[in-house]
């Protein structure tokens, strides 16, 4: 039996030499012999693993140390657009579940829309009142249980344990509840990632981790784009109700991973601040930051822009009830919306961000008016007449409409967040961003009153035609007051970053 004699050089293991052509005097010892072969193998695990890190790093995590709190970071926000797997469960189960019109659903879709209106009050709260000396580990807990319980009521009917007549009530209550605690989780997750861009030295870590966030709820969102629909097809929405239950629980354990300094007993002191005096000094420096007129003009824009009315609960009954769609085919639709609206946001980045947010919004709105009567062709079935079927017509159309909607939401957010004076980027932001989801909602809520008021229901839609066309034109009244953004509209955000210090 050969004994061989294995080497370790600074650069690791060279190679192995046989016992018989070393002398006698350079023989090591066996168990020294031994000991260096464990040495080398243990360095060589290490680079292994070194070398895993780096490729997590440099590959999924877009150059940030996946870290135990960047992971938990960014599973928050996979989830938060993985829930879309209970967007179209939910439509169908007010639709044909609790036989809701088309009206009565638009309304609902309004209410779901509230509790992102409010996103500034989390912030408050979180800051300002810990639980279990939490101001963060502890509102994600919260909000995954009660997400999941609001979840599982809805997918197990109540247990059988309400009145037919208090289902409809409840149920809603549901998904409010349930819609609060992602908006929630949603402003917990911003503050840690507002608080680690702060706290690192590293310039570079706010944009990555605002990537790797903003690209984990996009693959959370694509992945239950199609199951949101297929599903349907082999279950009912309770069901579906059900699996999206485990979701929320996913960011209740995930939280304890976050690394978080408590806060001193319950007295809501941390070591150098006390969060009640900090949320009224940040409510007292909004209000001065919106009176200024170049604030409040820019926002209220922004506000009739996203507050005009909508046609999609009507249109959405035309699909299923007018031509057969089913769960499968508008959970496709929305995965392939999804892919367009990615693909809107390269054209955005390639194209776009070196002209001027004002002109990008004003041709946006210009442009989505007549594309968005191409639905009257389908409504009127013309599409048929020239050979195009309707379901490639429909797909199609989101298409260019998704793409499209995301190069006009893009410069939305790059406008609300140079509004943002120093000192007061973050809730003034949130605000903006509340007020820009109060504005959807608002339209959502008129847009159901006008399907009310033309008699559009889940078996008449002669007037959905008309509806189209208000609602089409109607988006282009707010570009009477865009001179509003004459003075923080006119550049680009390629001129913002250059005008930002770095």
């Amino acid at each position: 039996m050969e004994l061989f004699v294995y080497e370790k050089s600074k650069d690791g293991l060279e190679g192995k030499l046989p016992s018989s052509e070393i002398s006698d005097s350079f023989r090591p010892d066996p168990s020294i012999v031994g000991q260096q072969r464990i040495e080398i193998l243990s360095s060589s695990e290490e680079d292994d693993k070194s070398e895993i890190r780096t490729w997590f790093r440099d590959t999924i995590f877009l150059g940030i140390d996946p870290t135990p709190d960047v992971i938990a970071i960014a599973t928050i926000y996979f989830v938060e657009g993985a829930l879309g797997l209970a967007r179209l469960a939910q439509t169908f189960l007010l639709k044909d579940e609790l036989h809701l019109g088309p009206a009565e659903l638009s309304a609902m879709t309004g209410l779901f829309t509230l509790p992102w209106t409010i996103k500034p009050l989390y912030g408050f709260l979180s800051d300002g009142l810990p639980i279990f000396g939490s101001r963060r580990r502890s509102y994600l807990i919260l909000a995954g249980v009660l997400g999941s319980l609001s979840y599982t009521l809805v997918g197990q009917n109540f247990w059988g344990m309400l009145e037919s007549e208090t289902i409809i009530p409840a149920t809603v209550a549901c998904l409010i509840l349930s819609s609060a605690c992602i908006a929630f989780s949603d402003v917990v997750a911003d503050g840690i990632v507002v608080q680690k861009s702060r706290d690192s030295d590293d310039p570079k870590l706010a944009g990555g981790l605002q990537s790797l966030c903003w690209g984990s709820a996009a693959i959370g969102g694509l992945l239950s784009a199609y199951f949101s629909g297929s599903l349907l097809e082999v279950m009912k929405p309770q069901d579906v109700f059900g699996i999206t239950a485990v979701l929320p629980l996913v960011v209740a354990c995930i939280a304890l991973l976050i690394d978080e300094r408590p806060v001193k007993g319950d007295s809501m002191v941390t070591a150098d601040e006390s969060p009640l005096e900090g949320a009224k000094a940040q409510i007292a420096s909004l209000w001065e930051a919106v009176r200024r007129p170049a604030i409040f003009k820019p926002a209220l824009f922004l506000f009739l822009w996203q507050s005009t009315p909508t046609s999609d609960g009507a249109f959405l009954y035309f699909m299923t009830n007018e031509l057969g769609f089913g769960p499968e085919f508008l959970g496709r639709v929305r995965l392939i919306a999804a892919g367009a609206s990615l693909f809107g946001v390269w054209i955005y980045n390639q194209y776009l961000k070196s002209k001027p947010i004002k002109d990008i919004l004003f041709w946006a709105s210009i442009v989505s008016a007549p594309l968005g009567m191409t639905s009257l062709l389908l409504i009127s079935h013309t599409n048929r007449m020239i050979g195009i079927p309707d379901s490639a017509f429909v797909l199609g159309d989101d298409v260019i409409l998704s793409i499209l909607g995301e190069i006009a939401f893009l410069p939305t957010l790059v406008l609300a967040a140079r509004l943002c004076p120093p000192g007061v980027e973050a809730v003034l932001f949130a605000t903006l961003m509340s007020i820009n989801n109060g504005a959807g909602a608002i339209g959502t809520e008129i847009g159901a009153l006008l399907t009310k008021v033309l008699g559009v229901t889940e078996s008449n839609f002669d007037n959905l035609a008309l509806l189209t066309v208000i609602c089409n034109l109607s988006s282009l009244y707010p570009l009477i007051f865009i001179g509003w953004l004459d003075e923080i509209g006119s550049v680009s955000e390629d001129d913002i970053e250059r005008e930002t210090p770095s």
